[in-house]
């Protein structure tokens, strides 16, 4: 524990219960705590001592006192304010969201609606505290937060404060900034007196960036960012990206002008010529424009009540495939992050000095310093095979693919990426040619500070790739040996080839194999087939050159297995790839005379378990063999490597056919361990919440609702388990905003399914109405649900209506729901049987319920 921590611990008990770090930067640090008068959760900002030593308690309570009379929707408010054992800090509210920096981290370009949204948002919060004499002075992506698809910006009081206090020398020896260069105007970077342009500027940056998925201006340091504000022409945003209107192009340069004059001078003239009416709000512009970007963004979503049959559309599937990580974003990596640290039981340790552990390590996607970057995929590989082999020794705890994949085109700093991994080391390399050789240069950096610990550089005939590739893992196991003083044995590689060619046509079907997936989630389907038909031309050479590895053969079967989902909605054509993949599967799993490759089971298990999805074997007895099948493989894969993610998640879902929530739990559970960053995180989340639902476990379903939608704000599942959650014993029914919650479903949904969704959630809002003790109100909710085969064909409503009616104590209503419901899924009555959980509890003694699912009584 820091001392800071433990001193605020010390100071601020009985008031707040300060839990733990949240983050830091420039001026203070922010913990997460618990205001204990109110019982709920905020954040306290705590100045860093030399800043507080700096402005004296009593400029600060001063100053911060303006930033606690504005009150606005969009300005993230003070609740509290003080000195504490040397100590100043100030309460916020905790935000369930992310800031607009992870968003941008995770997405770099942003939907020109939701980002026009956003910066009308900040506008009206700029425009409302510039009236009242108060300008930011630091407007940046961190200090916006998102929050349930609005906009709130933070930390108004301390740039006041700061500012306020800048004639104090030592202020200035402190080398605190105020503003931040890549968003900073260029009247403040010379210390002017700034105004509202000023904050103006830095929303335009700001919005720049949302737009162009990098700030008008970067550079080495600060002083060159600044000099290029001052100096240089705003790059064209529709040069970047020609779907921006002109009018927000227009508007962008107008704030970004260098003469504040020529600026708008009000935060509501930069309103209006982004397109807003005079006068109009944010949420009045742009609500039907962000309806619609919503709609575009769920067209391809379903969501699954509790006990019904996964109904995703397959496209939609094919993104979150269950088995195959197919992309990752920084959301994910970040609320892996969030996750390994709240939950995991993989969570890195801890240096002894309290900052990130340097056995856990980051190694990022190596540089391609070739002319015309030739060597990309060549440099892909080397990055892979090296995180293959360091993940495989003991002492270590090696960031998968999918996390440091996230970050391979960011500009961020090494340190920074290490905080965002929590890896206190990180491995950079990149290669070059040097004659008729390869140079790869090596770097062992400090997560913690960012200092480079190690270096090593060596060269190797460009003709011998594998020589390169074991070289690159040897002196990378020196250096972390010398740095960590420990010995680090490498196993032998996993690539299990000799031969220098099939491996580097391996790495150009990854190269085509990447590309493709990146159309695939463009919806291009001619330019993935294109890429996945090139790749497997190129592993089927690569067979011929090495008949006995495995990787060509494996990889041929995931390309299949990835056509056969995004083709899904056609039955004969997703058929005939899952045959394709399976018989590839089992030609690599006789090549594995030992019967030891996790990828191959994983692969097999995962196109069994879709075929059975897919209800392509039509014969009852011979379907549950196939998901037997299927779940033997998947379980082989975890037996052979206990970290084999993708396979955890399958299972995750499989075992909703064959074992209990229990088992569901504890293999979502696994999956997230194995690997916190995960691309179907969202999908495995749910998972945990209906489990611990159908075991009635309120506390298990509470967190991971929170924990969904505090990582995922825009999933709608994690906004519908907030209804569901007042439906439980014990939980808290609170009916106007189980009715909200409801109405916010609806509309995220597109108009096609409206219908069925206004249904769908009115009878869970029942279920809620029924644990408030209204009994007659829930039953009148429930008799206007009237749904028909061609708004509900599978029934679901009928599940729902059923446990609502058994809420009531209507045990005869409730029975003939579930005949409605099974007369639509008979295949579903061994598991209400065995594994109803307390859905239907009520109705154990009932003769005609027995009968219904078969059991005896």
């Amino acid at each position: 524990m820091s001392d800071t921590l433990a001193r605020l611990q010390a100071a601020l008990s009985g008031r707040y219960g300060i839990q733990r770090e949240l983050g830091r930067g420039g001026m203070a640090t922010v913990y997460l705590a618990t205001d204990l008068k109110h019982d709920r959760e905020v954040a306290i900002k705590v100045l860093h001592p030399d800043l507080a030593e700096s402005l004296g308690p009593e400029r600060f309570d001063r100053e911060i006192k303006f930033a606690a009379k504005l009150q606005h929707p969009n300005i993230l408010g003070l609740f509290d304010s003080g000195e504490a054992d040397g100590l100043l800090y100030y309460v916020m509210p905790f935000v369930y969201g992310e800031s607009l920096r992870e968003r941008l981290d995770r997405d770099h370009m942003l939907p020109v609606d939701f980002s026009v949204h956003v910066a009308l948002e900040v506008a009206d919060a700029l425009g409302y505290a510039h009236m009242l004499g108060i300008v930011h002075r630091d407007i940046k992506p961190e200090n916006i937060m998102l929050s349930g698809g609005h906009a709130l910006v933070a930390d108004f009081g301390i740039a006041r404060a700061v500012t306020e206090a800048g004639s104090n020398q030592r202020l200035t020896q402190t080398g605190t900034a105020i503003g931040t260069p890549l968003y900073m105007s260029p009247e403040q970077a010379v210390g002017d007196t700034v105004g509202p342009t000023s904050d103006i500027y830095s929303l335009a940056c700001v919005l720049y960036e949302m737009l162009a998925g990098q700030p008008p201006f970067t550079g080495a340091n600060a002083r060159q960012i600044m000099a290029r504000h001052a100096m240089e022409q705003v790059p064209s945003l529709q040069v970047v990206r020609d779907t921006v209107p002109d009018e927000v192009e227009d508007a962008v340069m107008a704030a970004l002008n260098k003469v504040v004059a020529d600026r708008p001078q009000t935060a509501a003239q930069f309103a209006e010529l982004l397109g807003a009416p005079p006068g109009a709000t944010a949420n009045r512009y742009t609500a039907s424009r962000a309806t619609a970007a919503r709609r575009t963004q769920r067209n391809t979503q379903q969501r699954t009540p509790p006990g019904g049959a996964a109904t995703v559309t397959v496209k939609r599937r094919f993104l979150i495939t269950t088995g195959v990580v197919l992309s990752a974003g920084v959301l994910l990596l970040l609320g892996g992050l969030a996750w390994y640290l709240r939950r995991g039981s993989s969570n890195p340790s801890p240096s002894s000095d309290g900052g990130l552990d340097p056995h856990h390590i980051a190694v990022l996607y190596f540089k391609d310093l070739s002319p015309g970057q030739k060597l990309g995929d060549v440099a892909d590989g080397l990055t892979e095979a090296l995180i293959g082999v360091l993940s495989q020794v003991q002492q270590l705890n090696v960031v998968s693919r999918g996390g440091v994949g996230a970050w391979r085109s960011a500009t961020a700093a090494p340190d920074s990426i290490a905080r965002a991994l929590q890896a206190g080391t990180v491995v950079q390399g990149s290669i070059e040619p040097a004659g008729d050789k390869l140079r790869v240069q090596l770097k062992l950096i400090d997560g913690n500070s960012g200092v480079d610990l190690q270096r090593a550089s060596f060269e190797q005939p460009s003709g011998d790739l594998l020589a390169v590739r074991d070289s690159i893992a040897e002196r990378a196991a020196l250096l972390i040996r010398a740095q960590l003083g420990e010995e680090i044995r490498l196993r032998d590689q996993r690539e299990g080839t000799r031969s220098t060619a099939a491996w580097a046509l391996l790495q150009r079907a990854e190269g085509l194999h990447k590309q493709g997936m990146q159309a695939a989630e463009r919806s291009d389907t001619a330019a993935m087939t294109r890429a996945f038909d090139q790749a497997d031309s190129l592993l089927i050479q690569v067979q011929s050159l090495d008949k006995n590895w495995l990787d060509p053969i494996v990889l041929r079967g995931t390309l299949a297995y990835q056509r056969s989902r995004f083709f899904g909605d056609d039955a004969t054509a997703a058929g005939r790839w899952i045959e394709s993949g399976l018989h590839l599967t089992d030609q690599a799993l006789s090549v594995d005379k030992a019967q030891t490759d996790a990828d191959a089971f994983e692969l097999r298990g995962d196109l069994r378990y879709w075929k059975w999805n897919l209800q392509l074997e039509r014969d009852p007895a011979a379907a549950k063999a196939l998901l037997l099948a299927a779940q033997s493989d998947l379980e082989t894969a975890t037996r052979i490597n206990k970290s084999q993610a993708g396979a955890w998640a399958t299972l995750a879902h499989l075992y909703n056919q064959t074992k209990s929530a229990t088992d569901v739990v504890i293999a979502s559970q696994h999956a997230l361990e194995s690997d916190a960053f995960l691309s179907n995180a969202p999908v495995i989340m749910k998972r945990l919440v209906l489990a611990s639902y159908d075991l009635g476990n309120l506390k298990d379903v509470t967190y991971w609702c929170a924990e969904g939608r505090r990582r995922f704000p825009a999933n709608p599942d994690f906004t519908e388990c907030r209804i569901w959650l007042m439906t439980m014993k014990n939980g808290e029914p609170d009916v106007p905003l189980a009715w909200r919650l409801a109405d916010s479903l609806v509309a995220m949904d597109p108009e096609a399914r409206q219908a069925y969704t206004r249904l769908y959630t009115t009878s869970i809002v029942a279920g809620a109405i029924a644990r408030a003790g209204l009994k007659d109100s829930a039953r009148h909710v429930l008799a206007k649900v009237k749904g028909n085969p061609e708004i509900d064909p599978n029934a679901d409503l009928a599940f729902v209506q059923a446990f609502v009616y058994t809420l009531l104590g209507d045990k005869t209503e409730a029975i003939e729901k579930l005949k409605t419901y099974l007369s639509a899924n008979p295949g579903r009555r061994e598991n209400i049987a065995e594994d109803s959980g307390w859905w239907f509890r009520d109705l154990d003694n009932d003769p005609q319920y027995l009968q219904l699912i078969g059991r005896k009584p």
